[in-house]
Order: structure tokens, then sequence, then C-alpha cells
């Protein structure tokens, strides 16, 4: 049984079309004008929704815009937001039509209301909704099978290790090592594999967001506290409760956001930007870096209180130019991913490609390399030699 809602200022279309929708088996709620419609979609989750576009108080076009947003993550807090929305409008504007349909509408109708085109509709538009779930949770199962650690030399295997023994545990974690080496797959192993894995996994990379903005993102703001800030928001901090927030980069986190984030891990509560109300968070914190932390304490740039807080269990990610002998795993591992993501046959890496990929030197690591694999799997033959990574790589 689907649950539907039906948004109309005029009773005679409420009532006629929850009477036609509850004999087809479907659960039906109305609202008689836009603004209630609105408050009862974000406080209940409906399957479908049908809204007039004429009426006071909100009009349906407003309705639309402001459901659709929600269903683009900047509101979080409505139930129906992924609904399909159907309008219904008693003039025949084409204008208004085309409108209504880039805004995300499943379907325009126009009075007087069709018998046939209202089950046709309701029928077609719970469907695409189950297919989109069903995608949604399949997406979900492939990505839950998560990031690979590959590898089987001595300097990967001394990492595994230590993901296995910590990360049952609440200890924090520093990851450090390269650009490019997998930290952030270090983190999601050590996630996947805690009493957190079905909370949230929250990552932020503190060196793409504006020192300006940096502590709004991770301990949100209250409306009107700065210019932009057009309502309340949460922060990484508190998205990521119950569960374990990942922050990459933190070596490029201005000092300020630092001493937040200090205070966040000391008491477990933040205040968002803005407000002098403490919330306590649970979380569990993991932080990378490419860079020497010691040194930058030194230069005055990252607090060593914070340094200690974070560094309880240290793991250093080794540079693949220091694991040259999982080249040939890795190889196997890239090449039948990307095969399979661009629908291109298998391919062969003989020993004489693997040797002169072994020869180079990976000063990009883990991610060049997969750049260099994909690169010669699409311009080189079926069996790829040395000739062709001296020529592509």
């Amino acid at each position: 049984m689907a649950k539907l809602l039906i948004i109309d200022d005029e009773r005679g279309i409420r009532n006629t079309l929850r009477e036609i929708l509850s004999d087809e088996g479907h659960d039906v709620d109305v609202a008689e004008n836009g603004k209630q419609g609105l408050q009862m979609a974000s406080e209940k989750a409906y399957d479908l929704i049908y809204s007039d576009i004429k009426m006071p108080e909100m009009d349906g076009m407003e309705v639309l815009s402001k459901l659709k947003a929600n269903s683009e993550g900047t509101n979080g807090e409505c139930e129906s937001a992924e609904a399909p929305i159907v309008m219904i409008s008693g003039h025949g504007d084409v204008e208004t039509a085309v409108q209504a349909l880039k805004l995300g509408a499943y379907d325009f109708l126009l009075k007087p209301l069709d018998l046939n085109r209202i089950l046709i509709t309701t029928k077609n538009a719970l469907e695409t909704k189950d297919l989109k779930q069903e995608t949604k949770q399949l997406r979900k199962k492939i990505s839950a099978k998560g990031p690979q650690m590959v590898g089987a030399s001595a300097a990967i295997t001394r990492v595994r290790d230590i993901i296995d023994k910590v990360a049952p545990t609440e200890a924090r974690v520093l990851i450090t090592g390269p650009n490019g080496t997998g930290k952030e797959v270090v983190a999601h192993l050590i996630h996947q594999q805690s009493a957190r894995a079905n909370g949230p996994m929250v990552e932020v990379n503190c060196a793409a967001i504006p020192s300006e903005l940096i502590e709004s993102e991770l301990f949100g703001h209250m409306k009107g506290s700065f210019t932009g800030a057009v309502k309340d928001r949460a922060g990484k901090f508190e998205q990521a409760d119950g569960g374990t927030l990942f922050l990459d980069e933190i070596g490029d986190m201005s000092l300020a956001a630092q001493t937040k984030v200090l205070r966040a891990l000391q008491e477990s509560e933040i205040t968002r930007v803005g407000s002098d109300k403490a919330i306590k968070v649970n979380v569990r914190v993991l932080a990378a870096t490419n860079k020497d932390l010691q040194k930058e304490i030194a230069e005055g740039n990252f607090r060593e209180d914070l340094f200690h807080r974070l560094n309880v269990i240290p793991i250093q990610v080794p540079a693949l130019n220091d694991r040259l002998e999982d080249i040939p795993l890795l190889v196997d591992y890239f090449s039948g991913q990307i095969c399979a993501e661009q629908g291109i046959a298998p391919k062969t890496f003989d020993a004489s490609a693997i040797k002169a990929l072994q020869a180079k030197d990976w000063t990009g690591n883990i991610r060049q390399l997969r750049n260099v694999v994909e690169r010669l799997i699409i311009l080189a033959g079926n069996t790829i030699k040395a000739a062709d990574v001296e020529a592509y790589a």
C-alpha cells in the first residue's frame, strides 16, 4: 500500500482524488493549501504527491521547488524528498507545464481530471519510484564492498595488520603518507571493520574547503550567523554522530579550526557557528595528512596538543616505490576493474610489461599507477608489452 498526498484548495478535487486512489488500495492524505501540504510532506514519507498549481498562501510551483530542493540535498529534513510529484492545473498553459517539468515534476495533468489518466500516472509514478529505490540499494551494495587494499609486500602487510588490530577499538588513528598512496582506503577499511560500520562514514577534505568556511563545514551554523546562512545547518561532526569522521589533509586546517576540533575531541561536543548551545556528539575521528606534522608544529602551523590527541595509533602508508613487488597484483586488480567499467574485453600484461612498470619512478603512487593502467588498456592491444609501457606510460 502506497502513501499518497493530495494538495488542492478545491474540496471537490481533493475528495474525488482521495476516493479514487483509496479504492485502489492506497493510503491517501489531503491538504487544502500549499503551506499545509509542504508541512505534511516534510513530516511524513509519501510515495507520491499530487499538487494543484493555483493555491492560496503557497502555490504548487513553490511547493514543487522546495520539495525538489530537498531531494537534491539542499535540505535533509524532508521525509518525502524522493517522492514523485504530479502537478495539476485548470489552465492549459504550456509554458507552466514546461516550467514544472524542468523543476522536476514527474507529470502535469489538466483539469477536469481523467480517471484513466490518474490511474495510469499513479501506477507509473510508483513504479518509477520503486525502480529508483532498487537502483539506490544496488549502488549501496556495490559500494558496501568498499575499497580494497591490494598487495602482499611486507610493507602493506604491516599496514593491514595494524588495521585489523585497531579497527575494532575506539582509538583515534593518524594516517600519514605521500599523496596517492591510499590513505583514504585505510580510513574506509578501519570504519568497515569497526563496531561503527553500520553508522555513517563522513569525509572532509580540509585542503579543499576555504579557511573561512571550515568551521561552518565541521560544526554547522545557525541561520543568520553570517552572510549566506539562510537556515540552520548541521556540520560534519553532527552528520557523523554514531559513526566515523575522516578528516583528510588535516595538516591544511586553520589554527582556529584546530582549536575547535581539539575541544570537540576533549569534550565530545561541538557548538555551531552563531550559537552558544553545546551539542553532544559520539564520533570516532580518523585523520590523514601528507605533511610532516612535527615540522608543522615547529613552524607554528599545527597545534601540538591536537597532534597528540589524533596520533593515538599512527599508520604510515608506504609509497609505491617502497612496495614495487605489489605492482603485479595492483595491475591485475586495476585491469579487471577498468575493463569492467569501460566495457572492454579483459587484457593481458605480459612479464616484460610488468617488469617495465616496476622499473618506473612512481612519484604519484597508486593513483598514478591506476591512471597508467587505464591508459594502457585503452591505447594498447590485447596483450600489453614493455614497448607499450614505454610508449604510453
